[in-house]
């Protein structure tokens, strides 16, 4: 069983990646019903080899989280005020404090602002305070692997995380003239957008790397109520539909102040003075005026492993810890958390490396084997359906969506169609995948593969060849040694 499938050598060897760089375990996941189900090991190339798993790591985070939170908890961000409400004003000051919602996006706010006008609050006469003690103050530091401080996957860890800190802002062609709509999202209090862009009559291939962005307040002062302009300029290609410009570009207290006024303003609510936003803990006699939950965790877990969100898995890990072991919630508790989680389930791995618990790592480390071990293991618990259901569909949606589309054409006349839940990952020198493939005759098996090389990114058609060949009921005779 100590093999690599014909079709996964050749590719292999065309795109100059040794054999010895990549990791393969396949295993048959016999049905059963639940907490019965074997497995039988069909394929184990150099499986027990400790890897860079890249963003596949996210699949040990998020059956952790399913398992351990159950796959209806919510993350809550409760607000407190040192203050009273007379005659529809809230006299006194507002106090956010925040347990990691990783989806805490403009929609959630606007119901939050929502339930705090239904405690008859139409004016807020104070200021602003944040209350981010649910996270170890090293979690927030903005560390990056790579550098790019200012893309969004790289955003740190907050308790009080809102929209991702991202700013997106959606350029295209206007429909009525031959000039360029910006429109931008989450709304902000104090932001101006100045557009000096031209139209260019070329394709929308490369329609970023003309493009010059700047975002700075207006003045030499910096604070956090201050009217900031976001500037375009350069050219921006006619053929271009509509498309995401994402920029983190400011600090955390800021684009929360600016946020959160501006989705006040937005439910018709009102200040009687601009707030300033700062950090501050709850002090011990402000009361609780209210308790917002966010969305369910089954519905976070979609989004980390369907479009393979760092800043969530960040979050999940951080909670797991923030959960178990208290507060102020560490990446090592939230590790200890997983790895205890993995004993009570009866496995073992030694090599096992959890650094943030997203994969944008150069420190995380796991088996082929024991990832595959996890992958059956999700089958005999009750959180597996939810988390076979989290996983990217290849051709379909999610990181796998323009993945495999020719080989699953051949399958359109089955009336039972074979599919491939695949996680994905990606670093410079790391290619990874792992999940799910049942193949055309309804097998189903757990499959994990990591290549870790320079010429990694070179690697994608070999996984889509080993994913091809499983979804052909690639185990039978023995292949290419």
């Amino acid at each position: 069983m100590q093999y690599i499938p014909k079709t996964v050598a050749a590719s292999l060897e065309k795109n100059q990646i040794p054999k010895e760089a990549i990791s393969i375990s396949v295993v048959k996941i016999e049905p059963g019903r639940p907490g019965k189900i074997t497995s039988k090991t069909e394929l184990d190339w150099r499986s027990q080899q400790a890897m860079n798993p890249a963003s596949t790591m996210k699949l040990v985070t998020t059956l952790t989280g399913l398992d351990v939170l159950g796959p209806q908890y919510r993350w809550r961000t409760n607000l407190y005020t040192d203050g009273l409400i007379r005659q529809g004003t809230l006299k006194g000051n507002l106090y956010l404090q925040g347990t990691g919602d990783p989806k805490l996006v403009p929609e959630e706010l606007a119901k939050m602002m929502k339930a705090l006008k239904n405690l008859g609050i139409q004016k807020i006469d104070g200021n602003l305070f944040f209350d981010r003690s649910a996270y170890a103050p090293n979690v927030m530091e903005h560390n990056t692997i790579d550098g790019e401080s200012l893309r969004a996957y790289n955003v740190p860890p907050d308790p009080l995380l809102y929209a991702f800190r991202t700013l997106s802002f959606q350029l295209g062609k206007s429909s009525t003239a031959d000039f360029i709509d910006i429109g931008y999202t989450p709304p902000l209090s104090q932001l101006k957008v100045i557009n000096q862009m031209q139209l260019v009559d070329q394709s929308c291939d490369s329609w970023k790397s003309n493009i010059r962005f700047n975002l700075d307040p207006e003045g030499d002062r910096v604070s956090t109520n201050q009217l900031l302009i976001a500037q375009f300029s350069g050219s921006f290609p006619s053929a271009c539909k509509g498309v995401n410009y994402n920029v983190v570009a400011l600090d955390a207290n800021t684009f929360l102040t600016q946020g959160f006024s501006a989705a006040w303003e937005l439910a018709g609510g009102a200040w009687v003075q601009a707030p300033t936003g700062t950090s501050s803990n709850v002090p011990l006699a402000a009361r609780l005026l209210l308790q917002f939950e966010g969305i369910a965790l089954a519905d976070d877990v979609l989004d980390i492993n369907k479009y393979s969100n760092n800043v969530m898995a960040r979050q999940l890990m951080l909670t797991l810890a923030l959960e178990k072991m208290g507060k102020p919630a560490t990446t090592e508790n939230g590790e200890l958390v997983i790895q205890s989680w993995l004993k009570g389930l009866g496995l073992q791995f030694p090599e096992l490396v959890i650094e943030n618990g997203s994969g944008l790592s150069r420190n995380e480390v796991i088996s082929a084997e024991h990832m595959n071990q996890l992958l059956v293991a999700a089958r005999n618990l009750s959180v597996g359906d939810t988390f076979y259901n989290s996983l990217p569909i290849a051709g379909t949606d999610g990181t796998m969506r323009n993945r495999l589309m020719a080989h699953l054409r051949k399958f359109l006349h089955l009336k039972k169609k074979p599919e491939a839940r695949i996680k994905t990952g990606s670093l410079a020198d790391v290619r990874a995948i792992s999940g799910y493939v049942m193949s055309k005759s309804g097998k189903m098996y757990a499959v994990t593969s990591f290549i870790n090389h320079p010429n990694a990114w070179r690697g994608l058609e070999a996984h889509d060849q080993l994913l091809a060949w499983l979804l052909d009921d690639g185990p039978e005779p023995i292949q290419a040694r």
